[in-house]
């Protein structure tokens, strides 16, 4: 098991609530309480289900106040989660190498990237009420929308728990990803013309992010008879089934909307 030690973990400026963040007591709860995460997302299917029936004879709703809000409030989460979590990784990238910043298990008790951890998993349950939106103002419900949050949920609680390697990555990418992705949701919410290229650029990103998860549950994988980078086959296989999905369902969308429907506008 690889840890960064004492001297390193100091290196870190905190501020006082990332200080008296207790990890443990949080992975303890997460150990005895990660598989209320399945009631959660039966609960979030059959909500979206029966809102969509409920709103289908019912005007859509405006709520763009409420969506600009929502959307900045995790825009501002994220951004600040990864930087914090990015500063953390950065660190171990310079002085230990890419194989610790997989293999590392401090980024669930260091300072900093401790509290990040938690609240990174903590925050897919709210962040299951970005689909309210969707339905409540009558837009397409993507299976690739539904499908994401219920699996990410689902797949953070189960692995936190277990400080699984490869998690820093995992974490901080999904930070940065949503830091882009929420400001954008703001800007639109808002108002705001945003260039359609940049749509395509968080799609790609999202991609890039789903093709990299995939690269390291493969070296997790590879690395773990070593002994020096702690997972379990059962997670790793549903990381890298998970990913793979995802990387399907993103460049699907990718194509059907900036490549088919681009090209079927310049045609007309």
């Amino acid at each position: 098991m690889l840890l960064l030690n004492d001297s390193e973990l100091r290196s870190f400026s905190e501020f006082s609530f990332e200080r008296r963040f207790d990890e443990r007591g949080a992975i303890r709860w997460m150990q005895l309480h990660w598989s209320k995460s399945f009631l959660f997302c039966a609960l979030y299917a059959a909500l979206v289900f029966a809102g969509r029936h409920y709103m289908k004879p019912r005007p859509r709703m405006n709520l763009r106040l409420p969506l600009v809000f929502w959307s900045l409030s995790l825009a501002v989460f994220s951004i600040v989660g990864a930087v914090r979590t990015g500063s953390y990784m950065f660190h171990v990238l310079s002085s230990s190498g890419f194989r610790r910043s997989i293999c590392d298990q401090s980024f669930y008790n260091g300072p900093v990237s401790k509290f990040w951890a938690y609240a990174f998993v903590l925050s897919k349950a709210p962040e299951l009420g970005d689909t309210a939106f969707v339905v409540l103002r009558k837009q397409k419900l993507l299976f690739l929308h539904w499908y994401h949050h219920i699996t990410v949920l689902l797949y953070s609680w189960f692995s936190y728990k277990d400080m699984v390697a490869g998690g820093g990555w995992f974490m901080t990418m999904n930070y940065a990803v949503h830091a882009l992705m929420y400001s954008y949701y703001a800007a639109r919410a808002a108002g705001l013309q945003m260039p359609r290229p940049l749509a395509a650029l968080i799609t790609s990103a999202q991609i890039g992010q789903m093709l990299m998860g995939l690269l390291v549950s493969a070296l997790v994988f590879g690395w773990m008879p070593q002994g020096d980078c702690p997972s379990r086959l059962d997670n790793v296989v549903w990381a890298a089934l998970m990913y793979l999905s995802y990387l399907l369902l993103f460049s699907n969308f990718f194509y059907q909307t900036y490549l088919r429907r681009g090209a079927k506008t310049k045609s007309q």
